[in-house]
């Protein structure tokens, strides 16, 4: 039976082994592979850029976000299963919590973190969230 894995990429490289993971494990299951692009930095850039700089960086986030979830197209070129990309734009737990919902997802396969210094230690960590959540199994890759 095929099932729907939901992938969260964020181009790190620990987003790209859980993607390589889920393809792995997973070869006949479909994926969704979910990019999302987190507002909270836009406050970063209009605290250091004023607010030209937060405009210019959701316009980047856009662009950015296209070529992540084609670089993830392309690592799942040979996967058997359907392979399907989104973009959201939001806190990335809910966004990865509601994609479980509208996809009908059965297992969900992310990175440990894709965040690095002070960011990761601020915003805490959006694995551990989702872990606690989610209505249905998560694999965590390190």
């Amino acid at each position: 039976m095929t099932e729907t894995v939901l992938v969260a990429f964020d181009g790190s490289p620990l987003a790209q082994r859980a993607l390589e993971y889920a393809l792995r494990k997973c070869p006949d299951d479909d994926l969704v592979v979910l990019h999302v692009v987190d507002p909270v930095y836009a406050v970063y850039e209009a605290e250091f850029a004023g607010l030209p700089g937060a405009e210019a960086w959701a316009n980047d986030a856009v662009s950015a976000s296209e070529r992540l979830l084609d670089e993830a197209t392309d690592l799942a070129a040979d996967h058997a299963g359907n392979v399907t990309t989104a973009s959201e734009t939001g806190k990335p737990e809910r966004c990865i919590l509601t994609a479980v919902e509208e996809y009908d997802v059965d297992h969900v396969v992310m990175g440990s973190h894709g965040r690095t210094g002070v960011p990761r230690l601020v915003m805490g960590s959006t694995a551990e969230a989702v872990m606690r959540r989610s209505p249905v199994p998560v694999t965590v890759v390190r």
